[in-house]
């Protein structure tokens, strides 16, 4: 018999997180063959986390992964991104790598639902 877990919200948590990982690697893949370079994956910064950062030719975009359980919850996937942490963790980017100073900057969303092609939302929104 397997030992009970004494914290039973751990094992969600560990799943979200598994989740999130394997959603953040198919948006990965997904933006490659779009032919974006990965910079950085899940980017830590004081702010927040940055999901991806990926670049092709001379812009930089910060890529917010949302994954839902069906497609009639993008509209509540897009109610969840939390721009002001996202432009924050981006300013703190943009501080440390003076090497992509000339370049433009983007913020996109890419929308993850089982059986569905990934939505990906160009200029989802701009900093604060």
């Amino acid at each position: 018999m397997p030992p009970s877990d004494s914290r039973p919200g751990l094992n969600r948590r560990q799943a979200a997180e598994r989740r999130g990982r394997r959603g953040e690697l198919w948006a990965e893949l997904f933006l490659r063959a779009k032919l974006y370079k990965t910079l950085y994956r899940r980017y830590r910064t004081p702010s927040g986390e940055i999901d991806l950062i990926v670049r092709r030719g001379r812009t930089i975009v910060f890529v917010e992964v949302k994954q839902r359980a069906s497609a009639a919850q993008y509209g509540e996937a897009m109610e969840a991104v939390n721009t002001r942490r996202i432009s924050g963790a981006a300013g703190w980017f943009e501080s440390r790598h003076p090497q992509y100073s000339g370049f433009d900057y983007r913020f996109d969303v890419i929308f993850l639902a089982p059986g569905r092609w990934p939505s990906h939302l160009s200029n989802a929104f701009f900093a604060h």
